[in-house]
């Protein structure tokens, strides 16, 4: 794997995708997942992502620290420990479309119907059982594809939240959520020496990926970053119906 060139032609993009997410565009990270299982299993890419992946969050969280909100982080973070232990538990036996299809299908909806807006709508309130829901099935879904980002954006983006604000509160959720997964994806083989070692050689390229979403994060008015990001949404969620869909006739 490591004396392939195809492999880097797509873990580099992938790495990167996932970096520019991290530092707030968060619809790019579904491209990494796929491009890397253009190479190699998808279960491969995801144990080489995820200490990728906890590299980006603390690059994230340094760049972002102290811009999150507390009272959302509070209600999401326990949720999201008991949706990781249900993937832990579940994934090796449910069906990875199946989640897929149901993720997909929910997130373009969302992200549909308020990009049909006339127009903009008025923040929303965050209510704690809603986001006691959703911070679980971003646990779920991001322990068996990485696919976190739809149910929390679902929950965050309506309270419209500045967008520094936002990117701070995903970046210091995902830490929490990510450095949990180490132990259950250390018990189940994802983390081999071989895969450990690719994430070391890749490691470089992630906080390039994150300055480089920062960088356009505060560069943008909150209206025009918000409606990229119900853009990005939509697009995350056909991707993942698409990805389901493929699988489940496959």
């Amino acid at each position: 794997m490591l004396s392939d060139p195809s492999f880097y032609l797509v873990a580099i993009p992938a790495v990167l995708c996932f970096g520019l997410a991290k530092g707030g565009l968060g619809g790019l990270a579904m491209l990494s997942v796929p491009l890397m299982a253009l190479e190699i299993p998808p279960q491969q890419a995801a144990g080489i992502l995820l200490p990728i992946l906890c590299l980006m969050d603390v690059v994230a969280v340094w760049r972002y620290w102290g811009q999150w909100s507390l009272a959302n982080l509070r209600v999401l973070v326990p949720a999201a420990m008991v949706g990781i232990l249900a993937g832990a538990w579940l994934f090796p036996s449910l069906s990875e479309a199946q989640v897929r299809i149901l993720i997909g299908a929910i997130t373009a909806g969302f992200a549909l119907l308020e990009l049909l807006r006339r127009r903009p709508p008025r923040p929303r309130t965050p209510h704690p059982r809603w986001g006691r829901w959703w911070g679980a099935v971003s646990g779920f879904t991001s322990f068996g594809i990485h696919a976190g980002g739809p149910p929390l954006s679902l929950y965050l983006l309506p309270q419209r939240l500045a967008p520094v604000q936002y990117v701070g509160t995903t970046a210091a959720f995902f830490l929490c959520v990510n450095y949990a997964k180490l132990a259950p994806y250390w018990m189940l083989g994802q983390l081999e020496t071989p895969l450990l070692t690719a994430a070391l050689v890749l490691a470089p390229f992630a906080p390039l990926g994150v300055l480089g979403g920062a960088w356009i994060v505060q560069r943008l008015p909150a209206e025009r970053y918000y409606n990229w990001m119900f853009i990005l949404l939509l697009l995350t969620g056909l991707r993942l119906l698409q990805q389901g869909i493929q699988q489940a006739l496959a």
